[in-house]
């Protein structure tokens, strides 16, 4: 039997992390977004300013059979700087930031423990800033940013910053790709 989850994640620009985890078995779909903001139905320009407050984010609706939100979130840390406040490689700003937005008390208990245990372990060379947040609601980006790498993989930021993070994901996780 299915069980359909959601989980939502801001890792800086969502057509990176829409990506990846569009490759990841057990995903059923992924949509690029904006979440913890202050506007009802930001555009992304009005995201991009930087005044709103939203996260550009993906939501994933996924089964948490076959793959549990452990798992979701091992991809999540390892295919963003998760140090970084406000800000991934050139993408500056809050609408940048690393955060994961709970949908549930076992989403948000997952999430700190993972970050607690990556800081312990020191995986990371500085301490972990991603913000634990509750979910409250998803916009959905406009429809030209929906699938925007495997509908545009030579555009230059996709070709330079999308395409590698790709890469890294499938060689990371060669055994958790969809087949």
């Amino acid at each position: 039997m299915q069980e359909r989850q959601l989980a939502t994640f801001g890792g800086g620009c969502f057509w990176c992390t829409e990506a990846v985890f569009l490759e990841l078995s057990g995903v059923e779909s992924v949509a690029s977004g904006y979440s913890g903001g202050h506007v009802d139905d930001p555009t992304y320009q009005q995201v991009c300013r930087g005044d709103t407050g939203h996260a550009e984010v993906i939501q994933i609706t996924y089964d948490s059979q076959q793959v549990p939100y452990a798992t979701l979130l091992e991809v999540f840390f390892k295919t963003h700087d998760p140090t970084t406040l406000n800000r991934q490689g050139n993408d500056v700003g809050t609408q940048y930031r690393s955060v994961i937005f709970y949908h549930s008390p076992e989403q948000q208990e997952s999430a700190t423990e993972i970050i607690a245990l990556l800081n312990e372990q020191r995986v990371f060379e500085r301490p972990i800033v991603t913000e634990i947040v509750p979910f409250e609601k998803f916009y959905p980006a406009e429809d030209y940013h929906q699938d925007f790498f495997a509908r545009n993989p030579r555009q230059p930021y996709c070709a330079a910053v999308v395409g590698p993070k790709v890469e890294k994901f499938r060689h990371a996780f060669a055994h958790l790709r969809r087949q």
